[in-house]
């Protein structure tokens, strides 16, 4: 079938002509972070491509924060914002696909900031923080409402992320080095895993249905890792970023792995990919219209969403 035979949608998807068919344009959302005070940004890339970011709109309120998404859905959670040093419980969403500010979904059971998120197709699962807990938290991500309590991870964690596939959720740098990973679908405690490459925080995470990344962390690695997340075991080498960075954020199409922002020393506006299936150093795609760190991630195409 030759490109001409596709029309572009209304909502950002390539329909085939003449049949109800449909390819969709991965898009991936950052929100929030710290440019110097911390901000409301939303802005979005189509992953597919390579370009600089574009406005999508606002959070609810000036924070950093951890993301999670549907193929629909977009949720931050939690952050700090500078007004309380506990961070704050609010959790947003948004409609991925459309542009526009975030709305009001619910609460987290406590106020938290660096915390991880990941999530299935149905799931948005939230985990430790600010101060250091073990818990894990979840919620379904195409109603509204409060969170639920999941279980918890295998020793207190913050400034670390997380990554799926459909059925598996895995974390990265719990107490800085280990894998932690839980079954989406059920409740209970975490499992270890096994360990990173090396001990470091902050990292950035994402997948595809098969592998995940973890990227970055600590005093400004490059470092890339990673795992088959259908098995457990130590991470391996994949590559090395663009720029060594921590407080990065990371997300993904089934193809594709994106890292943008960060802090390296001062704050970047950065955003570099790699194909998830291969190994090899990351590329250039283009900038976030803000340098930043502490963002938070998601898209409507990560490998928690395979069927």
């Amino acid at each position: 079938m030759t490109t001409s035979s596709f029309k572009t949608g209304y909502d950002g998807v390539s329909f085939l002509a003449g049949n109800a068919a449909y390819i969709p344009v991965t898009r991936g959302v950052f929100g929030g972070g710290d440019t110097n005070t911390n901000v409301n940004i939303i802005e979005y890339i189509t992953i597919d491509t390579a370009g600089n970011a574009t406005d999508f709109g606002d959070l609810t309120l000036d924070r950093q924060t951890a993301g999670c998404s549907s193929t629909t859905r977009g949720l931050f959670a939690g952050g700090y914002s500078g007004s309380a040093s506990a961070g704050q419980n609010i959790i947003d969403y948004i409609t991925i696909a459309s542009t526009g500010n975030a709305i009001d979904f619910g609460d987290l059971r406590a106020a938290s900031y660096s915390l991880a998120a990941l999530s299935n197709s149905t799931r948005g699962i939230f985990a430790g923080g600010v101060a250091d807990t073990t818990e894990i938290q979840y919620v379904t991500i195409a109603s509204t409402g409060n969170t639920t309590d999941f279980g918890d991870l295998t020793s207190a964690a913050t400034n670390f992320a997380g990554c799926a596939s459909s059925t598996r959720g895995v974390f990265g740098a719990v107490n800085q080095s280990d894998i932690d990973y839980i079954t989406i679908a059920t409740t209970g405690n975490a499992t270890s895993f096994g360990a990173l490459s090396a001990s470091r925080f902050a990292i950035g995470a994402c997948s595809s249905s098969t592998r995940g990344l973890f990227s970055g962390g600590g005093s400004y690695s490059n470092v890339i890792d990673y795992v088959t997340i259908a098995s457990t075991g130590n991470a391996t080498d994949f590559g090395d970023l663009t720029i060594a960075r921590s407080y990065l954020s990371s997300t993904s199409s089934s193809v594709r792995g994106v890292s943008g922002g960060g802090y390296t020393g001062s704050r970047s506006n950065v955003i570099d990919y790699v194909t998830i299936s291969t190994t090899g150093n990351a590329t250039d795609f283009g900038d976030l219209i803000t340098s930043t760190y502490g963002n938070g991630a998601l898209s409507n195409g990560h490998g928690g969403l395979a069927a």
